[in-house]
């Protein structure tokens, strides 16, 4: 396997010993001595015993942890994607909120041993290679000298078009004969370009690092199943991945719910089966909004009615505790046979999604428009994660989620999947769920929820509002992540006139391109790999209200 040197393990006996293999072996295969050291980020290979452990084959090393660590810092920090949070917990019998400094954990590093039909075609060495930014599946084949179509083959990837790879994972590189030092690289971080004194304001505001970026390269449909399969397996056996599955659910709302939200305190309303058929003429399809919910009158107000599945007595109890301009309320809740709905308050334009990616609608956002859209999302977020009692994460941020008012202000909704942070400031999400090209790189990869991850999600959602595109494109011929496409803009030497290119119409004729580089770079710090070093939804906040003051000054409309 191949390991990159960072500051606590760059001695060949640092590295042994964190890997739990030959000091000398180690030496050998990367031609130095068993007293040096390797540079920063420099690759070094790592002869390991792989052998299968139950259902998967895995290499063991344990490590014994600091206060500050957790199974994700783990996975994806000191191991470098080689283990994963699964894994980890999977190995371990302690719950990834109980974890203390002086804990002594096994660590299963992914490795595989040649199938037969791979040691018939040559195949002596399957390489475990922890994923960086600026990767290509092409680049690695060529660098370890290995057949493209058998390394496609070895990590189960279908033969049409060019894979797609992720950092914080690996894969497997068939080799015929050992790996040579001559092979590998040092990396060297990508850092954010610096904002240009248009907008000083934005540099100062923001905290940066020299954090890699999330989502270099494009997406594909086939290879996200291959993806989300490596994060519910953890480990690679056999060529096969495990699926997470989950069922269906009746609704479940508790007897002692519907008698609490009675009470006035609440401010809530049970309507009755009678109420909610009249309402939207039993749930007709011509009342349908988008998907389960209903458009309806009860008790003289217009309400969205939305049938949900699942046990919802949580995000009752969250939706009662809200109390902000920029989230949804919610008014009442009723029953229907064995159906659950809650009855929100009716936005008349409907969600965010709609208005950018429907091109017939006669009135389109104006610039100042999607600015102050993009404001009103970072005060729900930020009033979610900092007044809150107890803060919490919504997970689930995208533009399907962000409704808007008949006066074009925006509200966030859906909380089905939002997360108490009481007590430990994060989670461990059992189930992966979102949408693609929303979720961030340490939620997608090992369930780690955090404000951090609406930070990303947030960033995402002012790409699509500064460009008028979906967060995944089509782009040079190939499905793509926006994030892809406007980090490599950003970063650019040309960025304003290749922004400028890239923007609909609309934004393009309504505003000055520079307030709207001023914002993707915003969106891009939002998008560093590392949660530590985004901003936080306080920090959007102030620098969106910069940029709302900077366009009325310039005269945007």
């Amino acid at each position: 396997m191949i390991f990159k040197s960072q500051a606590n393990y760059s001695s060949v006996s640092s590295i042994s010993r964190l890997l739990s293999t030959d000091s000398l072996e180690l030496a050998r295969i990367n031609d130095v001595s068993a007293s040096d050291s390797f540079p920063t980020n420099k690759e070094v290979i790592i002869p390991v015993n792989c052998s299968c452990s139950g259902q998967y084959y895995q290499a063991n090393t344990s490590h014994v942890i600091d206060d500050v660590d957790t199974y994700y810092s783990l996975a994806t920090g000191v191991y470098q994607g080689l283990s994963s949070c699964n894994a980890l917990m999977g190995e371990n019998p302690y719950d990834a909120n109980d974890l203390f400094g002086g804990l002594d954990l096994l660590v299963p590093l992914r490795c595989a041993c040649p199938s037969r039909n791979q040691t018939a075609d040559g195949i002596k060495y399957l390489l475990t290679y922890p994923v960086s930014e600026g990767d290509s599946f092409p680049d690695l084949s060529d660098r370890f000298n290995a057949s493209y179509d058998d390394t496609a083959s070895a990590n189960g990837f279908s033969e049409q078009g060019e894979p797609t790879i992720y950092p914080s994972t690996t894969i497997l590189i068939p080799l015929p004969r050992e790996p040579s030092s001559s092979q590998t690289i040092i990396h060297h971080p990508i850092e954010i370009t610096p904002f240009q004194p248009l907008h000083p304001f934005i540099n100062n505001s923001i905290k940066r690092s020299h954090s890699k970026l999330r989502f270099s390269i494009g997406i594909a449909v086939a290879s996200l199943l291959f993806l989300c399969a490596l994060v519910a397996a953890g480990l690679w056996c056999d060529k096969k991945w495990m699926k997470r599955a989950v069922g269906k659910k009746k609704a479940i709302l508790p007897k002692h719910i519907l008698k609490d939200i009675t009470d006035v305190n609440h401010g809530l309303k049970v309507f009755s089966c009678e109420e909610l058929n009249a309402a939207t003429q039993d749930f007709s399809s011509e009342y349908r909004i988008g998907g389960s919910v209903y458009r309806g009158v009860v008790r003289g107000n217009v309400v969205a009615v939305k049938e949900v599945i699942g046990d919802v007595s949580e995000e009752v109890n969250l939706l009662q505790k809200l109390n902000h301009f920029n989230l949804i309320s919610l008014w009442g809740i009723g029953t229907r046979e064995e159906h659950c709905y809650l009855v929100y308050e009716y936005m008349e334009n409907g969600s965010l999604k709609d208005w950018l990616m429907d091109r017939s609608r006669s009135e389109l956002l104006s610039w100042n428009q999607r600015v102050q859209i993009a404001l009103d999302i970072a005060n729900g977020l930020d009033y979610l994660h900092n007044s809150a009692e107890p803060p919490y994460v919504h997970t689930g941020i995208n533009s399907s989620n962000v409704l808007l008012d008949s006066n074009l202000r925006a509200k966030i909704a859906n909380f089905s999947m939002a997360r108490s942070l009481e007590g430990s400031g994060f989670a461990i999400a059992r189930t992966v769920e979102g949408t693609l090209g929303c979720m961030a790189p340490e939620y997608l990869e090992g369930g780690l929820v955090t404000p951090k991850i609406d930070v990303y999600a947030s960033g995402v959602v002012m790409l699509e509002l500064i460009t008028g595109k979906d967060a995944v494109i089509e782009h040079e011929g190939r499905e793509t992540l926006l994030s892809s496409v406007m980090i490599s803009i950003v970063e650019g030497r040309n960025a304003q006139v290749e922004l400028s290119n890239f923007l609909d119409s609309t934004t393009r004729d309504g505003c000055q391109v520079g307030l709207a580089l001023a914002m993707a770079k915003l969106s891009v710090a939002c998008l560093r790999q590392d949660p530590e070093s985004r901003p936080s939804m306080g920090e959007v906040v102030s620098i969106l209200l910069r940029v709302q003051m900077e366009s009325k000054k310039s005269g945007v409309a």
